[in-house]
Parts: C-alpha cells; structure tokens; sequence
C-alpha cells in the first residue's frame, strides 16, 4: 500500500503542476509490481475529480472548437482500447505500455526544446485523436493527445483547461465501460477510496507549487524520468 501513496502522491503532484501526465506516472511506478488490469481503474477513479477541479479553475480558458473533436475521436478509439486492455496478454500489455511510454516521452521532449504552436491538419488531428484514445482505453495515458493541444494552445492555463475538458468527457465513457466489462471492481473502489486524501494532497501541493517552481524544468525532469523508467520497464519484462 505504501507503493501505491507514493505513485498516489507523486501522479497527482505532477497533475496540478502540468495539468498532464499524471497517468505515465502513476502507471510506471507501480507497473513494476501490479498488473494494468488493476492499475488503471483506480487511476480512474482519482484522475476523474482532479480533471473536475482544474478545468472549473480554468474554465475561462476552455476552447469548444478544440475540445469537442477531441472529444469525438477520443472515445471512438477508447473502444479497442477498452478492449485490448481486458483481453491482452498483461506481458505483452506490460512491454508495450514501456513503448509507448519512450516514444512520447521523446517526443515531448524534443517539444519542449522545440516547440511549435498553429493549426494542425485534419488527418494529424485524425490519427492522433484515435490513437490517443486507444491509449487511454489501455492505460488512461493522455501524453499523446497533450503533445496535440500544446501546438495549439497559447499558454499554460489554455492547455490544462482544454487537456481536462477532454479527459472529463473520457472519464465519463469509461467509467461506465470499464464497470460493465468488469474492469472496475470493489476491490478498485476501496483502493481509490483509500487513496483519495493523498491524491488531493499531491494534487493541490501541484498548484500551488506553479507559483514557486520553474514549470518547465519540471516538466522536463519528469519526461526525462518517464524515458529512463519506459525503458527500464520494457528490459525488466523482457
């Protein structure tokens, strides 16, 4: 138990400071030593409320005409990704999550050395929608669709508020798709409900830490960190 506060704590912190990846760590650290079919429902379940408070936060800064695409092709994917995440092989879910984790972790780096905000092409938004879904159907990772809303938000409370309106909408349909595939149990609600005052701890010591800590920095410390344990992840399985 004392794992899961840890991964609980440090998700959580990095949600209110970067308003994202909350779920690469979450699912790292504790991918270890526990399955995804018991990981991510509960990763559900804490992420939902903290999606709630920071997009009322930053509700002024929601933009419809890129959330409700998103939204649309998010959860068209979330189907197999639902799927997959029932009935894959947990090793091979296991070395294919430590992938998916290197890849977007470079590519959000090289982002972040090298950022590019504009419009984004109608098959870009396509396949990064879908395959984002798919994604978080699997393992409730969002990174993906980050590396989207950052080219085409402004700032920082554009991008927390649109990521949050999106995983709201996601949260919603795999709630109720993840209860009736049997994905979520009671054994993950009693997990979730014991970890709840630490999820809030971590998420509210995550903003008001934006005040005092150099935003970027972290942000980069945590990619470089998701890389190395991707990494690591993937040899350990192997």
């Amino acid at each position: 138990m004392l794992w899961w506060m840890l991964a609980t704590l440090c998700a959580f912190f990095v949600k209110g400071l970067c308003g994202f990846a909350n779920t690469l760590v979450f699912t790292t650290i504790l991918s270890f030593g526990s399955s995804n079919l018991s990981i991510t429902p509960v990763e559900l379940l804490l992420g939902f409320p903290t999606n709630l408070i920071l997009a009322w936060k930053e509700r002024k800064s929601i933009q419809w005409k890129i959330c409700v695409p998103l939204i649309v092709l998010v959860l068209a994917g979330n189907i197999p990704g639902i799927f997959l995440l029932k009935n894959a092989d947990s090793r091979g879910v296991k070395i294919l999550f430590g992938l998916v984790i290197v890849g977007i972790g470079v590519e959000l780096l090289l982002r972040e050395y090298r950022p590019r905000q504009g419009k984004e092409s109608r098959a870009a938004l396509l396949a990064i929608g879908i395959l984002s879904g798919i994604l978080s159907g699997m393992y409730g990772i969002g990174a993906m669709l980050a590396a989207y809303v950052g080219r085409v938000t402004k700032d920082s409370h554009s991008f927390k508020a649109n990521m949050c309106a999106v995983f709201i909408a996601e949260n919603l349909f795999r709630l109720p798709m993840y209860t009736m595939t049997g994905i979520l149990t009671l054994a993950s609600l009693r997990q979730a409900a014991l970890l709840f005052p630490v999820m809030l701890a971590g998420l509210f010591a995550g903003i008001g830490s934006g005040n005092l800590l150099d935003e970027r920095v972290v942000r980069r410390v945590v990619i470089v960190m998701l890389i190395v344990s991707g990494m690591a992840l993937v040899g350990a399985v192997w």
